[in-house]
């Protein structure tokens, strides 16, 4: 599964899964461009610059070349310029967009339980601005680089929050505007060999994440019982990237463009674990969803491997 020799951009890679999917790609042999917003555009300035600079030394120790690349995803001149330059300094060669890039954790957090109406209506734009808009931005330019050489892969982080609601209002309509994105930027970038999906990730111990369930020491929270059932047996922030770089190494990608894809799913197909050496849950497995709603007992005599098809999935959340 050798990546040497391609070029990559991850969005949103100082941390949680857009670090741990440049990292995968990093380890495969490829040149990765990882962008992050400057110190004083962040939320949190303790990851900022080192965040960033760090993660690309890393990559760089893993075989490949990581190169930090500070990018404000919500200025739209900022994103043109940095493809260009991406066009520019490898001679029109793009292979791989990882568009993970995304401000809207903290915000988002902050408001579970509110209802739409009760919260300040700008909250569309700090979920779906970097989130959204600025993906089909990187795509487009993305893709006029890609189309040149009839050869690529797009990939979009999105979420189960495209299939019901998770959160509120905004992050749902995001999520499932993101997915429809990818299955139709797909059907005219097929002639040209592009390929492009949606990747969703289970439950995943990102930075944020470990915050709020665990104490310093790792054990953990008391009271978070219920709401971290999800977490305890969830996915590093590697999984996805190991399924993102198993994709774009695989000859025959083409067959899946368009595609939805589970992260566990891919681990089945190409046969990886997690970096811990475990094997996260499916977020099709009938065990999960149920431990997932709380039926715990019942979930223990239902075997892991049995899982709900992916259109039974779909045709069970489809709104008429």
């Amino acid at each position: 599964m050798s990546l040497a020799g391609q070029i990559a951009i991850v969005t949103g890679a100082s941390r949680g899964i857009g670090r741990g999917i440049a990292l995968q790609l990093g380890e495969a042999g490829a040149t990765v461009y990882i962008t992050g917003r400057k110190p004083e555009h962040s939320h949190n300035t303790a990851v900022g610059l080192t965040g960033l600079e760090e993660t690309a030394e890393e990559i760089t120790k893993r075989g490949g070349k990581g190169i930090a690349r500070f990018v404000d995803h919500s200025n739209m001149d900022e994103v043109k310029s940095f493809f260009e330059a991406i066009d520019k300094d490898h001679q029109g060669q793009l292979d791989i967009l990882v568009n993970n890039a995304y401000q809207a954790v903290t915000v988002i957090l902050e408001n579970v339980g509110t209802p739409f109406y009760e919260t300040d209506p700008y909250i569309w734009d700090t979920v779906n601005n970097v989130g959204l808009r600025n993906h089909y931005f990187c795509s487009v330019y993305a893709s006029r680089i890609m189309v040149k050489r009839n050869r690529g892969l797009i990939v979009n982080v999105s979420s189960t929050g495209g299939l019901r609601y998770l959160f509120n209002v905004a992050y749902g309509a995001g999520k499932q505007a993101l997915d429809r994105l990818s299955s139709d930027m797909a059907v005219e970038l097929k002639s040209k060999k592009v390929c492009v999906v949606s990747i969703w990730p289970g439950a995943v111990h990102t930075e944020t994440i470990n915050k709020m369930f665990k104490n310093e020491d790792g054990s953990r929270k008391e009271g978070t019982v219920k709401n971290d059932r999800a977490f305890r047996k969830g996915e590093t922030v590697e999984y996805a990237g190991k399924g993102i770089a198993a994709l774009a190494a695989d000859p025959r990608k083409m067959e899946k463009t368009g595609k939805t894809l589970i992260s566990e799913d891919l681990g089945k197909e190409y046969g990886f674990v997690d970096i811990d050496g475990t094997t996260p849950p499916n977020l099709r497995s009938v065990n999960s969803i149920l431990e997932h709603l709380g039926w715990n007992t019942t979930a223990a005599f239902i075997p892991e491997w049995i899982k709900l098809p992916g259109w039974l999935v779909w045709a069970g959340t489809c709104r008429l």
